[in-house]
């Protein structure tokens, strides 16, 4: 199984998260559950996930609060034993994380920016003014600095990203295969350009869910990941 690709349960609640990781069966390894899935019982199906089919859990929570708030949160879901976490990438918010996953195999992820917006919401937002690109560098950079075990961001940044000096695991959401629906995202690539750029794990949601057959949707990107247009190899 390539753990390259990260699927998201992106689903109303845990039994229908189930029901999509059996039709997926051993084509996928790697999950992701993101906060939409919390009420839905999203921390059972990953312990459920981990424990009893042996898959790898990606818990996308996002954190942002005060450090101690942060340190808490994160020591208290390090216990469920995940292989990621994210975070907002400020520093402040990755070195309380990272305070609270020591001791466990959790590794921290920080958030850049967000791969639905563009220049426009980080103007509502009273984000700093500049390209978006550069920002997202930078916010990698501040990340790693800080001890973020790797980052979130668009696959168009990956390979800015990947060359920097403290450069760690690169996921990136907003990947799409050709052709298919953008949905709510808005700075997209292929999964093959995604690898080749310079990204460790893309993480696709409905393109696979939504599918007539989802495990076939799922090895086609999969199949795209191994082709001689992916050139970056898993590190």
């Amino acid at each position: 199984m390539d753990d390259r690709l990260i699927v998201a349960l992106d689903v109303p609640n845990a039994i229908a998260g189930l029901e999509l990781a059996g039709k997926l069966g051993d084509s996928v390894s790697f999950y992701k559950i993101g906060l939409g899935m919390l009420t839905g019982g999203g921390l059972a199906l990953a312990n459920e996930l981990k424990e009893e089919h042996g898959k790898r859990i990606f818990l996308d929570m996002k954190l942002y609060d005060i450090g101690a708030t942060v340190e808490a949160a994160v020591r208290g879901l390090a216990q469920f034993d995940l292989d990621f976490l994210t975070v907002h990438g400020d520093p402040h918010v990755v070195r309380a994380a990272k305070e609270g996953a020591a001791g466990s195999n959790t590794r921290i992820l920080g958030v850049t920016i967000l791969t639905s917006l563009n220049r426009a919401d980080l103007d509502a937002g009273l984000i700093l003014p500049g390209d978006i690109h550069e920002i997202t560098v930078e916010r990698a950079a501040r990340a790693f600095d800080a001890g973020a075990d790797g980052i979130i961001c668009s696959p168009r940044e990956a390979a800015a990203i990947r060359a920097l000096p403290n450069a760690g695991l690169i996921v990136t959401p907003g990947v799409r295969p050709a052709g298919a629906d953008l949905g709510d995202q808005k700075r997209v690539e292929t999964p093959a350009s995604a690898i080749a750029a310079g990204v460790d794990h893309i993480v696709v949601g409905r393109p696979i869910w939504k599918a007539p057959n989802p495990r076939a949707a799922a090895e086609a990107i999969l199949a795209e990941m191994a082709s001689p247009q992916a050139v970056h190899p898993n590190g």
